[in-house]
C-alpha cells in the first residue's frame, strides 16, 4: 500500500488534470457555475432552519439554527457527493481502465478532490455568514480546520475506494450506498445538537466518525473552540477505514479489466 501510495503521488499530474476535467464537465454550460457548490448545502440548511426554528423548534443556544445546520450540511454534502462520484468513477470510465495503464485509484481520488473544491467554496460562504451573524469565527482554533478536513478526506477516501472497487463487481453497491447515506445522515448530529442524544445512545453516536468531524467543524467555526476528544476517535476510525478501503481496492484491482 505504501508503494501504491507513492505511485499515486508520482501521478499527481494525472490526478490534477482529471480533477480539472471533472469540474469543467460538472459546471460547463451552467448558469450558476461555482455557485452550485453553495446552493445545494445552503438550500438544505435554509429548509432545515425553517422547520426547526418555527415548526419544531430545536434549541441551539446562541447560534442561529441556519448557521448550526449549514456548518454541518456543507461537510455532509462533500461526503455524500464524493462517495457517490467515487463509487461510479471506475464503471463510468472503464474504457480507460481497459486500455491505458495508470494507478486506478487516480480516478476516484480525482472525483473526491473535485468535491473538495466545492466544499472549499461552501466554507468561504460559511465565513461570510459568520461575519453577518457576528460569530467568533476568526480565532486561533481555525488552525485545526485543515486537520479536520484531512480526517474527513481519509474517511471519504477509504469508503470511496472500497465502494468504487465493489461497484465494479456488484452494481447494487450504488443503491446500497444511497440507502446507507440516508440512514447515516440521521445517525449523525446534523439536524440536532449532540447533547440532545439520550445518554443510552451516546456511545453508538460516538463511534460514528462523522459525529466527531461535524462537532469539530462546529467547535472551530461556531464557538472558536478546539475540537474535543470525540475528534480524536473520528481520526483513529477514519485512518482505519482508509487502510482497509485502500487495501481492498489494491487487492482486487487486477480484476477490474476482466470484469467489464
Amino acid at each position: 500500500m505504501i508503494g501504491a501510495a507513492r505511485t499515486l503521488l508520482a501521478s499527481h499530474n494525472l490526478v490534477t488534470e482529471w480533477t480539472v476535467r471533472t469540474l469543467r464537465a460538472r459546471y460547463q454550460q451552467s448558469l450558476l457555475g461555482w455557485l452550485w457548490a453553495v446552493v445545494q448545502p445552503a438550500t438544505q440548511a435554509v429548509i432545515l432552519a425553517v422547520i426547526f426554528t418555527w415548526v419544531v423548534p430545536v434549541d441551539t443556544g446562541p447560534t442561529p439554527y441556519l448557521m448550526f445546520s449549514f456548518v454541518a450540511t456543507a461537510p455532509w454534502t462533500f461526503l455524500s457527493g464524493a462517495l457517490t462520484d467515487m463509487t461510479n468513477s471506475l464503471v463510468e470510465n472503464m474504457n480507460l481502465v481497459n486500455k491505458v495503464y495508470f494507478p486506478r485509484e487516480a480516478l476516484p481520488a480525482a472525483t473526491m478532490l473535485a468535491r473538495l473544491v466545492d466544499f472549499a467554496v461552501a466554507l468561504g460562504f460559511i465565513f461570510v455568514l459568520a461575519l453577518y451573524f457576528q460569530l467568533p469565527t476568526l480565532s486561533l482554533a481555525l488552525a485545526a480546520l485543515p486537520a479536520i478536513a484531512l480526517v474527513q478526506m481519509m474517511l471519504t477516501a477509504g469508503l470511496g475506494l472500497a465502494g468504487a472497487a465493489l461497484n465494479v463487481f456488484v452494481r447494487d453497491v450504488r443503491s446500497v450506498l444511497a440507502l446507507g447515506l440516508q440512514l447515516w445522515f440521521y445517525a449523525t448530529p446534523v439536524l440536532y445538537p449532540i447533547d440532545k442524544v439520550p445518554a443510552a445512545l451516546r456511545p453508538y453516536f460516538d463511534v460514528n466518525p462523522m459525529t466527531g468531524i461535524v462537532e469539530a467543524y462546529r467547535a472551530v467555526l461556531l464557538r472558536a473552540e478546539w475540537p474535543d476528544q470525540s475528534f480524536l476517535v473520528s481520526a483513529a476510525v477514519s485512518a482505519l477505514v482508509l487502510i482497509i478501503g485502500y487495501g481492498l481496492f489494491k487487492r482486487v484491482e487486477f480484476r477490474f479489466a476482466d470484469v467489464v
